[in-house]
């Protein structure tokens, strides 16, 4: 019987590489290939990823992030300054939407990286 140790790995690590959208493996080859599609394999160390699924997570996380941001500043806002409804329709929804197009690769690659490190398996097996 042959008996193999597999190295930890580290969650925090793989999550911060993620948020970076490097390999959660080696840091140095891209997580994300254009905005949202994971590679197939890293380029670097050929670590594969096309199997893992982060489905409606990353969305989720987003969603979640955003509101408790603007939610409490539109409050803040309102309550300190009261400023005209058409200041609230323009920068409030402006601000979710650059946030969400910033923070959703990120938190995919949060997602990919955590399911890498937890060892997560092809979806369907």
């Amino acid at each position: 019987m042959t008996s193999f140790s597999v190295e930890p790995r580290s969650k925090m690590t793989a999550v911060l590489r993620g948020f970076a959208g490097l390999c959660p493996n080696c840091g140095r080859g891209r997580l994300l290939h254009r905005y949202l599609k994971p590679v197939e394999r890293c380029g670097h160390c050929g670590e594969p990823y096309g199997h893992l699924r982060a489905d409606d997570a990353p969305p989720w996380m987003t969603i979640f992030i955003v509101g408790h941001i603007v939610v409490p500043l539109l409050l803040s806002v309102e309550q300190s300054y009261q400023p005209p409804m058409w200041l609230h329709f323009t920068v409030w929804p402006l601000l979710a939407l650059v946030l969400t197009l910033l923070l959703l690769p990120r938190c995919k690659g949060i997602i990919l990286g955590l399911l890498w490190a937890t060892g997560a398996k092809e979806a369907g097996t």
